[in-house]
């Protein structure tokens, strides 16, 4: 038995919401020693935490009757739930126990969700997790929040869902034993922390991904200057269409960046797994949505008075991408054409 196991051979953990995340989390959680007790509306996600060895439960009577007090359960569920899970979860708790909220809920909403268990006695965390469906096998980043005596009991669930010390090299400066930031999870702070630390984590990782995009995009186009060059009163020509003559391999340069670069990053390590495989992205449309962080993150910024650019600008590219800013462009259009009579181009055309 490994020394994590023996740490935390004592410790029970109920899990609720056993899908793309959850199930996998729960997973690393049972083979790091903690004893987890999986509910999930779907039978056969209870039947796939069953087949790596942990205990599922049919309903969330079941699963708070077979934790030990006091209880500490875990909500992996989408953030327009928690609610209604709360409703049918809270009356089977008792004073001392825990709730734990890990998905992606506002950090308002953990200030009155954690004032509602208080009430009754039972202590609320809030928890940021990242690390997508690689987490299971690279471990999870967590940005935690809620009261220090609840994070102090529940701290070996953190360590073993974490990535460990060993995920990056050490900080230049940082001396003695590895403090939980170098193991990869964090207190924050109290209730609404964590998930205020994680939305701005996401509020930044819309911008990353909309630079790279934008820049493999210009890359793509390098060779504008060997298509045909419309001359009209409505185009405006490429001035020297020698100077973009390149046909470059964009999936090999997202190879070559990854080795070296000061942009180099987990998420130019996956673009390249994506290239690999098609470089030209025939599966994807192009449509890109949003799960609500990006527009928190830009709310506080606002609020704060904090200028965020580059946020909003990935945020609204977001929106332009489904869509939505067909009808502005129709708008320009029409104001072009009622001043100066310029006709719209066809779709497709330069």
């Amino acid at each position: 038995m490994s020394k994590t196991s023996a740490r935390t051979s004592k410790l029970h953990l109920g899990f609720v919401g056993l899908g793309r995340m959850g199930l996998n989390m729960a997973a690393r959680l049972h083979h790091g020693g903690i004893s987890c007790v999986g509910y999930d509306a779907n039978p056969k996600a209870r039947a796939a935490l069953r087949k790596l060895g942990a205990t599922a439960a049919a309903s969330l009577r079941e699963l708070v009757t077979a934790l030990p007090t006091p209880r500490a359960v875990w909500l992996m569920v989408p953030a327009g739930v928690v609610d209604s899970v709360l409703d049918e979860l809270l009356p089977l708790l008792a004073r001392g126990d825990c709730v734990i909220d890990g998905g992606n809920s506002h950090y308002t909403e953990d200030l009155r969700r954690a004032e509602r268990l208080r009430k009754r006695g039972v202590d609320a965390m809030d928890v940021g997790v990242s690390g997508g469906v690689w987490g299971r096998e690279r471990g999870y980043c967590l940005m935690i929040g809620g009261p220090k005596p609840a994070f102090k009991r529940l701290e070996p669930v953190f360590a073993t869902l974490a990535p460990g010390v060993a995920a990056a090299p050490r900080t230049a400066g940082r001396k003695g034993k590895p403090d939980m930031a170098e193991q990869g999870y964090l207190h924050c702070g109290p209730n609404g922390a964590g998930h205020f630390v994680k939305m701005v984590h996401n509020g930044i990782e819309y911008a990353v991904m909309a630079a790279y995009a934008e820049g493999f995009n210009v890359l793509k186009h390098a060779n504008a200057g060997r298509a045909a060059q419309e001359s009209d009163a409505e185009t405006t020509p490429l001035e020297y269409p020698e100077h973009y003559r390149y046909d470059l391999p964009v999936g090999e340069i997202s190879e070559l960046w990854r080795r070296g670069t000061v942009i180099g990053s987990w998420l130019l390590d996956l673009t390249a797994e994506e290239m690999l495989q098609d470089d030209e992205l025939k599966a994807y449309a192009g449509r890109v949505s949003d799960s609500g962080e990006g527009r928190w993150t830009l709310q506080a910024a606002i609020d704060e008075g904090v200028p965020a650019t580059q946020l909003a600008a990935a945020l609204f590219a977001r929106f332009s991408s489904r869509g939505n800013a067909l009808y502005a462009n129709q708008v320009m259009s029409a104001m072009r054409h009622a001043f100066g009579g310029h006709a719209e181009k066809p779709a497709g055309g330069k």
